[in-house]
């Protein structure tokens, strides 16, 4: 039987595996005064079945970065349903669309659509395969997700369902420690077909100077484009080993700068995947990259054997690259990246002052870069806690805001900025006193539980 009473959460359960499309959405990862469904979203809010209103920082699971129901996006993807959506032949905003995205990403020479990540970063290992004739994919341990396909699944503790020939083919390393990539390059030498890895996720990569941590200065303030850092190291050791070097940009991609993270931290990828904020919110997803590789999936080389690279019916649906070009058009003439990244530094900064005025400097903060913040929650011995970051996320819900992490968007204004730091303040009052007595005596619920766990 169920632990979860709510009605919805009980109906959701009982047709859909999970309960949800996404398990980062589902019951278990939220506490249990979350609304459990939603009828629609406004701006960065959003709205439940009875009408009641919270304002919003998951953001579609980071996907819209500009606000929910955008009236210009959702006018140029209503235009594209009447014109048919999705014709026997590539359409005209296809075309729009691909020429677009390689020219705002430099290393992009050509471009796959498809309908989400998992799938376009599982073509960027079956291109690396078959460009390279090797197997062994290396990807960052400290990045939580890439794909929902048995390369990347097979490396995580549920494999469950994956066979150990496919286990075997996927090795970790760890974000901003080239010594761990390189030893596994060493390792399997001649054997590496790609590495996979987010430019950047909680921390910027390293600078190649000593005992510098970046993730607690401000991002805005480091020309990365002039520094050898991580990034440029991963890029230089798979071009002396050939290995195919693969940035997924789901997260950083038209978040961090209008060209792709890439272009902040001045690398150029072999291949390079995007989706969520590309079209705030539509269905929208890539792989792109450089020409020799992505011809691969082509019809035109006749001595060259071809990969089945992508092939869906609605991977280029008109609807959703139409509202890609309105929303890259939306994120140039409003300058939204640098909104959200302004946004993102007064919240950084105002939200550690108020934890420094309560004392609790040492057990709740925000860290990260700043056009994607992060708070981290720390029980009483200092130690990373799901207990404590329950606790904060339901007492941030009592005051109508839903925080179960920090995405940021162009909606949310000095106005939902002075809200959340009011709701921040009143959260920790509670914290402050679960320290001190146990949080168990101020929760209301279950803890939430990580996505990746073997039970429940």
């Amino acid at each position: 039987m169920s632990k979860f009473k709510n009605k919805y959460t009980q109906k959701l359960l009982k047709v859909i595996p999970g309960g949800s499309h996404t398990y980062s959405r589902g019951a278990d990862t939220f506490p249990s005064n979350a609304p459990s469904i939603l009828e629609k979203g406004k701006g960065v809010y959003i709205f439940d079945e009875t009408g009641k209103k919270y304002l919003d920082y998951g953001m579609g699971l980071r996907s819209v970065n500009i606000g929910y129901a955008e009236k210009s996006i959702n006018k140029a993807a209503i235009n594209a349903i009447i014109k048919g959506n999705n014709l026997t032949r590539p359409s005209l905003i296809e075309l729009k669309a691909a020429e677009l995205l390689t020219s705002l990403i430099k290393s992009s020479d050509m471009v796959k659509f498809t309908k989400n990540g998992s799938t376009a970063v599982t073509a960027a290992v079956k291109l690396a395969r078959a460009y390279t004739g090797k197997n062994i994919v290396l990807r960052c341990a400290e990045q939580p997700f890439f794909s929902y396909d048995d390369w990347f699944i097979g490396s995580t503790n549920i494999p469950r369902g994956v066979t150990d020939e496919t286990r075997k083919l996927t090795k970790l390393f760890h974000y901003n420690d080239i010594e761990s990539l390189k030893k596994l390059i060493k390792k399997y030498k001649n054997k590496v077909a790609c590495v996979v890895l987010e430019p950047s996720s909680t921390e910027h990569p390293k600078l190649n100077k000593k005992d510098i941590r970046l993730c607690k200065r401000e991002g805005n303030f480091i020309d990365f484009r002039k520094e050898n850092h991580f990034l440029k190291q991963v890029e230089r050791i798979c071009k002396e080993n050939d290995i195919v070097f693969i940035l997924d940009e789901m997260i950083t991609g038209f978040r961090w700068h209008i060209n792709g993270a890439q272009h902040f931290y001045d690398v150029s990828p072999d291949l390079s995947t995007f989706g969520k904020a590309m079209a705030n919110g539509f269905s929208v997803s890539c792989i792109s990259g450089k020409k020799k590789i992505m011809e691969l999936g082509s019809i035109t080389n006749k001595k060259q054997e071809r990969v089945f690279l992508l092939s869906t019916t609605h991977g280029a649906e008109m609807n959703g690259l139409s509202a890609f070009i309105e929303t890259m058009k939306f994120l140039k003439n409003k300058n939204v990246i640098k909104h959200n990244w302004n946004y993102g530094k007064k919240l950084i900064i105002e939200g550690n002052r108020i934890a420094k005025k309560n004392g609790l400097e040492d057990f709740f903060n925000f860290s990260g870069i700043a056009c994607s913040p992060n708070y981290n929650c720390f029980d009483a011995n200092k130690n990373n806690s799901l207990e404590f970051r329950t606790l904060f996320i339901q007492e941030m819900l009592k005051n109508h805001i839903l925080m179960p992490w920090v995405a940021l968007a162009f909606r949310h204004t000095e106005k939902e900025l002075n809200k959340t730091l009011l709701s921040i303040d009143k959260s920790l009052f509670t914290y402050k006193k679960a320290l001190k007595y146990g949080p168990k005596r101020y929760l209301k619920g279950h803890v939430i539980k990580p996505v990746f766990r073997k039970y429940n």
